[in-house]
């Protein structure tokens, strides 16, 4: 492995959440189809939505509907989340060794948050759900209106609220969304290959490194710096 990071003090990490933190497959996928059900439309089945997983929900909505009609997709989001916020954000799992690589990198010093396109409401419920939030020092994500829900505009949101440097931050994915996001601000990025992104992807869309495994993340991350 190259040694990349040899010049730079790394000491943040910035981890997407969906696909990377926890599988989020079961909710997302029930709430799609429900949405499209509800719209008159024959669902795709649940195996056929993994690409949804990831990027906003508005931009998966446009694809299924073949539409930028913003009532049409207003319409659907608005049936999306009125199951994901009741039921679907609960029919997800964490991803095994999550926590312990989480506790790993805290203890070895770094600051973590998360970053991702999901609304920040619905994250926060994710992350106090499974008893993360003592393991983050801040979560963030898009609003409702979709504001921030472009990854490159989150990170920049992060970045200045937090008083970050890219030199000094790393950002985790599994999706394209997340390298295109993070490089738009010349961050170095790990993507994992665990969650719904292949390492194609990854790779054509600027990983630097790539984890198989959630302990794979810490033992790179940790093992650099």
């Amino acid at each position: 492995m190259p040694d990349y990071f040899s010049d730079i003090s790394v000491n943040t990490i910035l981890f997407d959440l969906d696909g990377t933190l926890t599988d989020p497959k079961p909710g997302i996928t029930r709430c799609i189809r429900y949405a499209l059900s509800e719209l008159g439309h024959t669902p795709p089945e649940a195996d056929e939505l993994d690409w949804c997983i990831g990027p906003p929900i508005k931009e998966s909505f446009s694809q299924l509907l073949k539409t930028s009609d913003d009532t049409i997709l207003g319409q659907a989001i608005s049936l999306y989340r009125s199951r994901f916020s009741t039921i679907g954000l609960f029919e997800n799992s964490l991803y095994p060794q999550i926590r312990e690589t989480l506790k790993a990198i805290r203890f070895a010093g770094y600051k973590t948050f998360v970053a991702t396109s999901k609304p920040d409401i619905y994250a926060t419920r994710i992350i106090e759900y499974f008893g993360l939030s003592p393991l983050f020092d801040g979560i963030y994500g898009s609003q409702l209106d979709g504001k921030l829900s472009v990854k490159a505009d989150l990170i920049h949101y992060i970045l200045v609220t937090e008083n970050l440097l890219p030199a000094t931050t790393i950002m985790v994915g599994d999706r394209k969304h997340d390298m295109i996001g993070a490089k738009h601000h010349h961050i170095t990025t790990i993507g994992v290959t665990y969650g719904y992104g292949t390492e194609q992807e990854l790779k054509t869309h600027g990983a630097d490194f790539i984890a198989h495994s959630p302990d794979e993340i810490a033992t790179l991350i940790c093992a650099k710096f």
